[in-house]
């Protein structure tokens, strides 16, 4: 702040009364201040040199004495010219520029700022750290099951991200006290990681619940069977009912992804009938046989 004149900081004139000076700073801290521009450190930057130059000007003896040179912007003491030498003298050892002042008017404000103006005899004041993004890619069973996963920090430094069973993509994950140290004690910025969840081959995901389709058998499909199905959790038996056709939804009640508390999804099994890639003649020779076959019309009702 040395080279920074805190009036153009506030935007107030040099006759500004201390209660414009109050509005001002009240407005741009609020505008400027962390918790309202998470992981933006332009917006940090700003609010420290607003609440500086309002340390400065918010206080009269410090006005007062940064108005006639004795003490620069950033509240350092300027060389004494010699004719302030008596006034110099006559603080003693009772110096009026140590008393705790400057944010203390804003002890029962009713607004997000009041947290962060309380003094202690010095200078300086608690800010909190500004916190971290960053993006995690997840395999799709890891987001529906839960699993750990480490990331690398641009420094070198890695995170151990627990997963929660359930995550969706574009979910951001708070990791308390893991972003960037905060100034004078205060306490450390939040990472945020936001989830990608990479696409599955086989399962897609609508909410809780999951889909896919399951290729069955002509005998399958006529005759009735049990398959095996995969779901997020493993293997499944599912029985086929007798002449299901391609198209069909089966519903498995329980095996999809996990909500909050015991709430759980259900997967959806889409029956798809897929013939051999080579036809037998045994098969051949059936469908030549086969009557009905030859005056079912599956597109019966079909219209463009």
């Amino acid at each position: 702040m040395a080279a920074t004149d805190p009036y153009e900081v506030l935007g107030v004139s040099k006759d500004a009364s201390q209660k414009d000076i109050q509005s001002a700073f009240r407005k741009l801290a609020k505008q400027f201040h962390p918790d309202l521009n998470p992981g933006d450190p332009q917006a940090h930057l700003k609010f420290q040199d607003v609440s500086a130059a309002y340390d400065l000007l918010g206080d009269e003896e410090k006005r007062g004495r940064f108005d006639r040179g004795e003490i620069d912007a950033s509240g350092a003491e300027r060389p004494q010219r010699r004719y302030y030498r008596d006034f110099a003298e006559a603080g003693g050892a009772s110096d009026g520029y140590s008393q705790t002042s400057g944010f203390h008017d804003f002890d029962d404000a009713d607004d997000i700022l009041s947290s962060f103006f309380s003094r202690s005899g010095r200078r300086g004041f608690r800010m909190r750290g500004v916190d971290r993004r960053y993006r995690l890619e997840v395999d799709f069973l890891d987001a529906v099951n839960g699993a750990t996963r480490r990331i690398v920090l641009p420094d070198g430094a890695s995170l151990d991200v627990v997963i929660p069973p359930g995550a969706r993509d574009g979910q951001t994950l708070r990791l308390a006290g893991k972003g960037d140290a905060g100034a004078e004690g205060g306490e450390a910025g939040d990472a945020l990681i936001e989830i990608a969840v990479r696409p599955h081959p086989v399962f897609r995901r609508d909410g809780l619940n999951i889909s896919l389709d399951l290729p069955i058998s002509l005998s399958e499909a006529v005759l009735g069977a049990k398959v095996v199905a995969p779901t997020p959790s493993g293997p499944v038996t599912v029985s086929i009912p007798k002449g299901s056709s391609t198209g069909k939804v089966l519903r498995l009640k329980g095996k999809g992804a996990p909500g909050r508390g015991d709430k759980r999804g259900d997967e959806y099994l889409t029956l798809k009938i897929v013939l051999p890639p080579t036809i037998d003649s045994e098969l051949e020779a059936f469908a030549k046989r086969w009557k009905a076959g030859k005056t079912y019309d599956p597109r019966e009702g079909l219209q463009a």
